[in-house]
């Protein structure tokens, strides 16, 4: 089945509520028009069946009916009426029926009772011909009796102008129908103008354009929210396709290191017969390069998977002295090999997933201490306030420009711009800390002055509990 434009349907809608206008304003002019015609029609039967009953009433109605034959016929004024004047229960003596219709058989008025519109009778025909009649009793000049008078009209004429009435409604409110909709259809295809620039406009958009912006300048403000909706996912895409080429250009850049390592290595052991010391040391350093490799690519699923929207968490309520103490001991070798302290403040309790908490708390001190400077001490501090519980780790060493601060939570985004100390970090730490936070629905920052790094997470509060005792640790 075609579908129908929205011009189309606006039309069509713009006609029917014409024609339905029309046809109702109709339909009451209609009734109004039937309604002053029964009733023209009623008092014309009544006032010629009380004139026929004044006259018998002033004369002999055999010897009128005799001298004057034609009087009552010219009374009726047309050959679709019908007059019956006869005593009770005997002939008529005096039947005026062109049409050859049956006499009704009714209770006549009385006499002495004035004759109103309430005394018509309606019926309809065989072929729905409205038809009325009054019967009404009359005083006999000549003798004791009443006679009786009984006059009907079929209604011909008065159907014939009513259907004609009914056919122009319906005319001229097909015209007017027929008119709204081209005036309509010419006022939507006006109007939807700036949709099809719109649709243009975005047509011409392409992965080279991905910067182009929609102008609401010459647009309705009706199309406002659409076009803030189409720059808002024109620059979800432009950041998506500026960082999936950032992080393929870093991908390649990281990956070409270990490989070009590999490679020639391998190479220079290939060239010539070596001793099996050689060849053990040559394992070995390959197995490294393989080891950060495998790191990266473990990362890279991690990241892909934590960044689905339908990823499912399970957040338990955790003690943040436990979890603290935890990355201490974790951590507590490799700050003695960079001569870096630990000190830990906690305080109360946190709603986490417990191994994306404690992957989130192990990349930032991993970072922490990779660039601490050496007899500095690494401060981690949990607090408890009003939006959440935030947890910051602080450590001393060389600040981050402004600019740096914008990306550094970017994937493979490295603040060195020589990159030195590649060999012992993929980029990925902080991109992992970021999908982590985005998955509890938490906040996360980076602030660097004076020699001071502080990263925050916070996250946020689940429900109010008592205050828990804060526990400070400082190591050496």
């Amino acid at each position: 089945m075609k579908r129908l434009s929205l011009t189309a349907r606006l039309a069509l809608l713009f006609a029917l509520t014409a024609f339905g206008a029309m046809a109702m304003v109709g339909f009451m002019l209609y009734r109004q028009l039937e309604s002053q015609l029964i009733v023209r029609d009623d008092a014309a039967l009544v006032t010629r069946v009380d004139q026929i009953r004044t006259l018998l009433n002033d004369a002999d109605a055999r010897e009128l009916i005799r001298d004057k034959p034609h009087l009552f016929a010219n009374m009726l004024g047309n050959t679709e009426s019908l007059l019956v004047v006869r005593f009770p229960h005997e002939a008529p003596l005096i039947s005026v029926n062109p049409g050859d219709r049956v006499v009704p058989d009714m209770a006549p008025v009385p006499a002495d009772v004035p004759l109103t519109l309430g005394a018509v009778q309606h019926m309809r025909t065989a072929d729905g011909t409205p038809f009325i009649y009054v019967a009404a009793a009359a005083h006999d000049a000549a003798g004791p009796r009443d006679l009786q008078v009984i006059s009907g009209r079929l209604l011909t004429e008065r159907t014939h102008l009513l259907k004609q009435y009914r056919d122009r409604i319906l005319l001229w409110a097909s015209v007017v129908a027929a008119i709204a909709a081209l005036l309509a259809f010419g006022f939507v295809r006006r109007g939807m103008r700036p949709l099809r620039r719109l649709a243009a406009q975005t047509a011409s958009i392409s992965m080279g354009t991905l910067s182009t912006r929609i102008a609401q300048r010459d647009a309705p403000r009706e199309l406002d929210p659409l076009i803030d909706a189409f720059n808002a996912m024109l620059d979800r895409l432009e950041r998506g396709f500026t960082q999936l080429k950032q992080v393929s250009a870093d991908m390649a850049h990281d990956l070409r290191t270990p490989i070009g390592n590999l490679l020639g290595l391998t190479e220079v052991g290939l060239s010539q017969v070596r001793d099996i010391a050689y060849y053990q040391r040559l394992l070995g350093s390959n197995f490294e390069e393989l080891q950060r490799m495998s790191k990266m690519i473990d990362n890279m699923l991690f990241l892909a998977r934590t960044e689905h929207a339908d990823n499912a968490i399970e957040p338990k309520k955790l003690l943040l002295a436990d979890e603290f103490e935890r990355m201490q001991e974790y951590f507590e070798g490799l700050a003695e090999e960079r001569n870096v302290g630990f000190e830990w403040r906690a305080e109360g309790y946190v709603w986490a997933d417990p191994l994306l908490l404690r992957r989130a708390l192990a990349n930032l001190l991993a970072n922490a201490v990779r660039y601490a400077d050496p007899g500095t001490s690494i401060s981690t501090v949990a607090e408890q306030g009003p939006d959440g519980t935030a947890i910051c780790v602080e450590n001393r060493g060389p600040t981050i420009e402004p600019h740096h601060l914008e990306r550094i939570f970017d994937r493979f985004y490295r603040a060195d711009a020589s990159r030195h100390r590649s060999s012992e970090s993929s980029g990925l730490g902080l991109s992992i800390v970021r999908s982590i936070m985005s998955l509890h629905g938490g906040t996360w920052r980076a602030t660097s002055s004076a020699g001071i790094t502080r990263f925050t997470l916070v996250f946020p509060r689940r429900d109010e509990e008592a205050p828990v005792p804060a526990r400070i640790v400082a190591t050496r």
